[in-house]
């Protein structure tokens, strides 16, 4: 009896834990032998799975800050709330499901390919052909999406080209055997060629809206997977979290037996890669203007293409997703208008940014200092004085024509509209587009933007070369001109010291102090690329936490110890600011104590708080766990479970044990 029900467990694997099937056809689709017969119905397949795409617009609620707190808990950005377990040892631990070990995109893409290929082939698919060919292109980028959502979630990963049937039991559990991370990368990169050799080289949906994927997306996309692969084999080259590197555990797997890789060639492979793919859409798409004026946001195109209802007339802009007034999911405005929306900069960010000379604020005399919010930004990088919400300046215009200006940042208030800081995040926040006091509001959300292709090949050519290109030298200038700063950053890496920047995380990789050019380049990215999203797995790539596993790192904000504790004070006069161990006998406190800092340490406010004393890191976190329901459904024998008879293998640092903390990895 065991045993039947042990082959039945591993029939519906894969993931049945998950509601992921392999073995079944998807639900919420109609797929009768007709169906994939036109270009419309290709083309609503697909469209179906844009929803459940790893993109932006999937993954938080546009109220509140939405897509913008998508930096949260870095070292940039931090929450007054969420998830934070990345931070504190022993509370991440290994989950009893599956843990995102999930295979549904995977398998709707490959149920297409299986049903659409031999009518395409056959040519009995009706509707215009270039739209059909588009859809399959889709179809192929869809697939690469998802699959590199796996490959930064846990590395190497199987790889699954076909449906598979319920009735091959043993077939369903093979599945599960996990590939190299740099074949994954490789895989995905070739699904990225397929995508751009199908898709429309421009946009062709709805009046060229670029609201569906095209050939740049597929070719931004993967100079972003190449970047990955190519700095991660390289910063973590001889690791366990390297395929080959010592103590790689899949090298135990008689499966990989004759694996073998030349670390050095991969690495330069993917980084070719990054730099090809970057430079043709860099060359070919320029970035939208900035007027530099902190008060004209109503017609400054770069600061628009992050708060207007429309992004199709931005040209920078590659793919985008719309938002809808008919939902909840709305009212960033709205919300600005309440507080600092549980979020905030951090003070290392803040003073990562240069003076509009060029310059780190400790080599420039243009820095006025940090005593107010106005000092902070003037003459500072623009994207600085744009971005940052500070006191009385005006972030709307109501429709009456009346003009509301900031408040002192909502450092008192609830969790929800909360300034966790005092640094506000002001991105997406664009003064005269619309009344942004209200409860709903039309935003675009930028999916892909030409900027990071810049980005990208900078990093590339750096990590490739060891030198600064032309190509790269003309992408960073026209990033540092756009953004009202000196172009000459060869000033600014001569200029920078290294153990003053070394606040940011940033500035390590495997725990020493990287170069000031490798560093400048990052500052660049991490300038540019503010609230998108991108911190996480940039900090993660660039294993940029190894000094972080016996130091704690301490999140500080803006100098509430200074003049602006005078903006907290109640109709009496009196201060509102407490803290523990203060002269009123508080013991519990609303802001930190001034004997920890001049600055605001958000973490430090409850002594209770598990990052009371800072972060720290485990080497295992920079990947995640694969969740128990998967090896238990790949280990079923006649006697019981077996662990070492399932095809899978933990991550280095995680034990095979529901509930397991992660330990340092060997090396490390």
């Amino acid at each position: 009896m065991k045993k039947y029900i042990l082959n039945a467990i591993a029939g519906c694997m894969l993931l049945s834990s998950c509601n992921d099937y392999l073995d079944k056809e998807p639900l919420d689709y109609i797929t009768p032998d007709v169906y994939f017969s036109t270009s419309e119905q290709l083309a609503a397949y697909t469209i179906r799975m844009y929803q459940d795409a790893d993109f932006k617009a999937n993954n938080k609620a546009y109220y509140s800050l939405g897509v913008f707190k998508n930096d949260d808990n870095t070292d940039v950005q931090v929450s007054s709330a969420g998830s934070r377990t990345r931070w504190v040892p022993g509370v991440w631990t290994v989950p009893g499901a599956d843990g995102g070990w999930a295979f549904n995109q995977i398998y709707n893409a490959n149920y297409f390919f299986e049903k659409v290929f031999p009518k395409y082939k056959a040519g009995t698919i009706s509707g215009n052909e270039n739209d059909i060919d588009h859809y399959i292109g889709e179809m192929y980028m869809l697939r690469a999406v998802e699959y590199f959502k796996k490959l930064k979630t846990f590395g190497d990963f199987p790889i699954i080209r076909n449906t598979i049937s319920s009735a091959d039991k043993q077939a369903l559990i093979d599945a599960n055997q996990r590939r190299p991370m740099n074949e994954v990368a490789r895989f995905i990169m070739a699904d990225l060629d397929s995508a751009a050799y199908y898709m429309h080289t421009a946009a062709s949906d709805d009046k060229g809206a670029r609201n569906r994927l095209t050939r740049d997306a597929a070719l931004i996309f993967k100079s972003r997977v190449a970047l990955y692969a190519g700095s991660w084999l390289k910063n973590f080259k001889g690791t366990a979290l390297v395929p080959g590197g010592q103590g790689w555990p899949g090298a135990n797997m008689s499966y990989n037996s004759g694996f073998n890789i030349d670390i050095d060639s991969e690495m330069n492979f993917f980084l070719d890669e990054a730099m090809k793919t970057s430079k043709e859409i860099a060359d070919k798409i320029p970035l939208v203007d900035n007027l530099q004026n902190n008060y004209s946001e109503g017609t400054n195109p770069y600061v628009l293409i992050f708060s207007d209802a429309s992004l199709s007339k931005y040209p920078e802009v590659i793919l985008w997703n719309a938002t809808s007034t008919n939902t909840t999911q709305t009212g960033l405005g709205f919300a600005h208008a309440q507080g600092g929306l549980g979020s905030g900069y951090t003070r290392a960010y803040i003073e990562s940014f240069l003076d509009k000379n060029g310059l780190p604020i400790y080599a420039s005399d243009l820095y006025k200092g940090d005593e107010t919010l106005a000092d902070v930004k003037s003459d500072r990088d623009n994207r600085l004085v744009q971005f940052l919400k500070i006191k009385d300046e005006p972030f709307s215009i109501q429709s009456n024509g009346t003009v509301i200006n900031t408040l002192a940042p909502e450092i008192l208030k609830s969790d929800e509209y909360k300034s966790t800081t005092g640094y506000d995040i002001k991105k997406g926040l664009t003064m005269s587009v619309n009344d942004k006091t209200a409860q709903n509001q039309l935003s675009g959300i930028i999916e892909y933007r030409a900027a990071e292709a810049y980005l990208n090949y900078m990093e590339a050519c750096f990590l490739r070369t060891g030198n600064i290109n032309a190509d790269a030298d003309k992408y960073w200038k026209e990033i540092r001109r756009r953004a009202g700063v000196d172009d000459d950053y060869r000033k600014t890496i001569a200029a920078t010291n290294m153990d003053k920047e070394a606040g940011l995380m940033s500035a390590y990789t495997a725990g020493k102090l990287v170069d000031a050019t490798m560093y400048n380049i990052r500052r660049e990215r991490a300038c540019e690329l503010m609230s998108e999203g991108f911190r996480w797995d940039d900090l993660r790539r660039w294993r940029s936490m190894d000094q972080l596993t016996t130091n704690h790192y301490i999140v500080e904000g803006f100098k509430l110890w200074g003049s602006m504790s005078n903006w907290y004070k109640g109709n009496d006069g009196n201060s509102l600011l407490t803290y523990i161990g203060d002269a009123k006998g508080s013991t519990k406190g609303n802001v930190s104590s001034p004997t920890l800092s001049d600055y605001l340490r958000p973490m430090q406010i409850n002594e209770n708080s598990d990052l009371y004393n800072g972060y720290l890191w485990v080497s295992a976190h920079y990947l995640s766990p694969v969740g128990m329901s998967q090896f238990n459904i790949t280990s079923g024998t006649d006697s019981g479970i077996d662990y070492t008879k399932s095809p899978l293998y933990q991550n280095p640092g995680w034990p095979a044990e529901a509930g397991g903390k992660a330990s340092s990895v060997s090396g490390f």
